[in-house]
């Protein structure tokens, strides 16, 4: 056996690959203990396109050795069943499939096809949905068990759990469908296998709501599927948002006057009749050219749809073929899937640098060494806060699970801990900066919040230049054409420090900036803005000067302030100076403007650099325009905003409405009890409990004849 392996490893194809026999059980091992991982403990360490490597490097070393250890993951379908539930065995075997990654892979296949049909073959198209195989038997139309993959030919009975979700039809019933593939009647037995799965918007409240409650955070919808349909509660289950779809009938022994269609997308179609869900993205296409128009299809469509998808699948569409082809000892011969670029990579953490936003937002962001997952090479992603950092357990140095779906931006799923004891000694704990790595800052984190904030306002560099760019968006002051380059021109050559500078630049300073210049093929030339540019630009600056106001509210870039609660404001202060003189408690009045968000914004127009910026801005001739007033608030007429009175006992001149309504002219507000919050009780004659309740809370208590007075301090004569 030795000669032969070194003769093996002698040849040119085998050079790098090393096909000892150590590193044959290293791989099996090492294989075996993320396979388990995966399958039987819904914990996966490593990304599947991790374990595929690895996978494909053991089939290589076997066919080219003698090596067929009998624990080898090419000798079995899954893993080892859970002992906390009943194995089942399969009457048929639930087989996986061979996994296939790229088009000359594809072309093979179909050869194959080709040799054993002898024509161009037709296929039975479908999505890869990434969940957990499953098998449903039905006796009579009653659903009586349902068994997850196991090792294929002996798996867990997860029949209570599947119970719960409600895509499993608990009876099969015949539909009133007349196609050519529905079926007649209900069958005697059925073992349908499909796939359960959590629908991505599922799986994203799943974890926001666990965020909130402390609880399991999920990395990815397969897992999630797979921990749900095996809980040991079925309750449990029961709460989680589950779904199924059919893709292939094991077995069936059909009712009277009815029969099976010959097709694999035929019987699809007549488990579709009988109430099972099946994919709408199944088609039939013809040849390979029809295989990769599909590939592509899907490709194309998924990051749009509503559950992930790893790859397609390709089946023969004659069910007589697929049994005159019949199966390895692992995988059916007349299908296969063709695996997308993985959406999961492995990489290492190198480093980790803090970026300062707009509102001060200190965020860690991920330098990581590039790796190729989603379609794109990925070398940084966001940590989105410290708290997400301490939930990862992460350290520099740290193999990191990558993940990228679709065209959402990359984020770290999860550290691989067995990588860190090949790294003892190398890993460094990620530290949040105690000052702002632009300005030198404090940096505080205010009670609950999940973010650091640098407290240097508008003296801070990365904090003014991106106040300057939020000024001139669209929903702000629509500003056209200045941008990010050229913002960043101007603050770097001190031409603007704060908004109001902006309405002091003329043509001349503008015409002469020069920055750098990128095209689409990524080379970067300087470019000079030029008169021409500088005069429109000057124009659009000018221009802003009239917005409306709640774009100016907008644009001063409030925390907490959006859009929708801009137009709020605006619609119940006229202009800025009479929001800016507001208190908390009177933006509180408001409908949709609660304590947090009104304490934002005063907190912020009293800060005497953010006063001094809006006044300047107002002399330099901003002047937003006012917008329809839903509610008068204007606090020269309504000075009592934000206050609560109280009124009791018998007043001689007007009665407890009239004096309501007298002070509610007034913005007050009027309550029937007394509390901590009340600013003042009215008392008449013969007051009651109300005066003594103020009196014991030490709230002020104003006499008829003190109302009065009160009333003519602001206009009222009584």
């Amino acid at each position: 056996m030795a000669g032969l392996i070194d003769l093996i490893e002698d040849a040119p194809e085998n050079q790098g690959l090393d096909l000892s026999y150590e590193h044959y059980r290293e791989l099996v091992e090492t294989l075996n203990r993320y396979s388990r991982a995966y399958y039987t403990e819904d914990n996966p360490i490593v990304p599947d396109a991790q374990y595929d490597r690895l996978y494909h490097e053991l089939v290589d070393i076997e066919s080219k050795t003698e090596f067929r250890d009998a624990d080898a993951p090419t000798r079995r379908v899954g893993d080892g069943i859970l002992t906390s539930f009943a194995p089942v065995a399969h009457k048929v075997p639930l087989m996986s499939l061979g996994d296939i990654f790229h088009d000359e892979d594809l072309q093979a296949f179909n050869k194959r096809m080709l040799e054993a049909v002898g024509s161009e073959a037709e296929y039975c198209c479908e999505p890869k949905l990434d969940g957990l195989a499953i098998s449903l038997i039905y006796e009579k139309g009653i659903l009586v068990r349902a068994v997850t993959r196991g090792d294929g030919t002996t798996g867990e009975d997860v029949t209570a759990n599947a119970k719960t979700i409600k895509a499993i039809p608990l009876k099969l019933t015949q539909s009133e469908v007349t196609g050519e593939f529905a079926a007649r009647a209900v069958p005697e037995y059925l073992d349908v296998r499909g796939e359960v799965f959590m629908p991505r918007d599922g799986f994203e409240k799943w974890n926001e709501a666990a965020k909130q409650n402390k609880g399991r955070i999920f990395a990815n919808p397969r897992n999630a599927a797979a921990g749900s349909l095996r809980q040991q509660d079925p309750k449990i289950t029961a709460t989680r948002p589950l779904t199924f779809n059919a893709y292939y009938i094991g077995e069936a022994k059909v009712g009277a006057g009815d029969s099976l269609p010959d097709t694999q997308y035929g019987r699809l179609q007549w488990c579709k009749s009988l109430g099972l869900p099946v994919n709408p993205l199944v088609c039939v296409a013809q040849g390979l050219a029809g295989m990769q128009a599909f590939y592509q299809k899907i490709g194309s469509l998924r990051s749009s749809l509503n559950y992930d998808i790893d790859g397609t699948v390709m089946k023969l569409n004659s069910i007589a073929l697929q049994e005159e082809l019949g199966f390895t000892a692992k995988a059916p011969r007349w299908a296969v899937a063709y695996k997308f670029p993985p959406q999961e990579e492995m990489t290492e953490l190198l480093n980790v640098d803090f970026q300062v936003g707009r509102t001060g937002v200190i965020t860690p962001v991920a330098r990581v060494k590039p790796v190729y997952v989603g379609g794109a090479t990925i070398s940084n992603c966001t940590l989105h806060n410290a708290d997400e950092i301490a939930r990862l357990g992460l350290k520099i140095g740290d193999s990191v699970i990558i993940r990228r779906a679709g065209d959402v931006i990359p984020q770290i799923t999860g550290v691989v801990l067995e990588e860190r004891a090949k790294k003892e000694g190398q890993l460094k704990d990620i530290v949040f900066p105690t000052t702002c790595p632009e300005c030198g800052s404090k940096v505080e984190r205010e009670g609950d919040d999940v973010a650091y904030r640098c407290t240097g306002g508008l003296v801070c560099p990365a904090q003014r230049r991106l106040a300057i760019e939020h000024y001139a968006t669209r929903p702000a002051m629509d500003i056209d054409g200045l941008g990010e380059a050229i913002v960043d021109e101007l603050v770097s050559q001190k031409l603007v420090s704060t908004v109001a500078d902006l309405y002091t630049l003329n043509e001349s300073q503008l015409a002469t900036l020069t920055f750098e210049n990128e095209d689409e093929n990524g080379t970067v030339t300087m470019r000079v803005l030029g008169e021409t540019i500088a005069k429109k630009l000057i124009a659009n600056i000018a221009a802003s000067k009239t917005r409306p106001l709640n774009h100016f509210i907008y644009a001063l870039g409030i925390r907490e302030v959006g859009t929708n609660t801009a137009k709020i404001l605006a619609t119940n202060f006229k202009t800025i100076d009479d929001l800016m003189a507001a208190t908390t408690d009177q933006l509180c009045t408001i409908p949709n403007i609660g304590k947090v968000v009104a304490t934002t914004i005063t907190d912020f127009l009293s800060e005497e650099h953010n006063r001094s910026v809006i006044a300047r801005l107002k002399e330099l001739g901003v002047a937003p325009t006012a917008l329809e007033q839903v509610s008068e608030m204007d606090l020269s007429t309504k000075p009592l905003l934000g206050k609560t009175y109280v009124l009791t006992g018998t007043l001689e001149r007007f009665t407890r409405d009239q004096a309501k309504e007298l002070l509610e002219q007034l913005g007050a507000k009027v309550s029937g009890s007394v509390s901590k919050k009340t600013t003042a009780v009215i008392a008449g004659a013969a007051a009651g409990s109300k005066l003594t309740k103020a009196q014991d809370l030490g709230i002020q208590v104003l006499s008829e004849d003190d109302f009065v007075a009160f009333m003519a301090e602001h206009g009222h004569n009584i």
